[in-house]
């Protein structure tokens, strides 16, 4: 059952480290953005998964932990993981792809609608790493109308 690592799972080794973070949320049409900091730790698990754990203060929440995985599926040729948060009740599945330079992973899930409490939403994250010191994590929500619209981004700057 040992899984070698491949260059999937390499790709993932660029979360590995200790990395500060800046957050842009959209709280609806009619309503100012929310902005919040934080700390991300991200280990690796024997090089097949990426293990993050992340804390900051966050808007009408208080004091939040999120911890995150991250791995490559050969048989399903996806990438997969969870997230889940100390504010929250849900467990979020990832599904996604790397796009074909390699830059970009789209993760796709559902969860919690920020706008209908008590349904489900269509959601997508877009990572990217601009550089070795950077990385960019947005997220969107599939409206109604089939269309995405941008609910929350994510800078990330590497500490070590």
């Amino acid at each position: 059952m040992k899984t070698e690592p491949q260059k999937e799972h390499e790709w993932l080794q660029q979360f590995v480290g200790e990395w500060m973070y800046e957050s842009e949320c959209s709280m609806g049409a009619d309503k100012p953005s929310e902005n919040f900091n934080g700390t991300e730790c991200v280990r690796s698990l024997g090089g097949i998964w990426v293990l993050s754990e992340s804390q900051c203060e966050m808007p009408g929440c208080g004091i939040a932990t999120m911890v995150m995985t991250l791995g490559y599926d050969p048989q399903k040729q996806k990438y997969v993981g969870t997230w889940i948060g100390s504010m929250m009740a849900h467990l979020w599945l990832y599904e996604g792809t790397l796009d074909a330079e390699g830059k970009v992973l789209t993760l796709n899930s559902e969860g919690p609608n920020c706008a209908d409490e008590g349904k489900l939403a269509t959601y997508k994250d877009v990572i990217e790493f601009p550089n070795d010191y950077q990385r960019i994590h947005s997220s969107y929500l599939l409206g109604e109308n089939g269309e995405w619209s941008l609910v929350m981004t994510t800078n990330y700057r590497r500490k070590t």
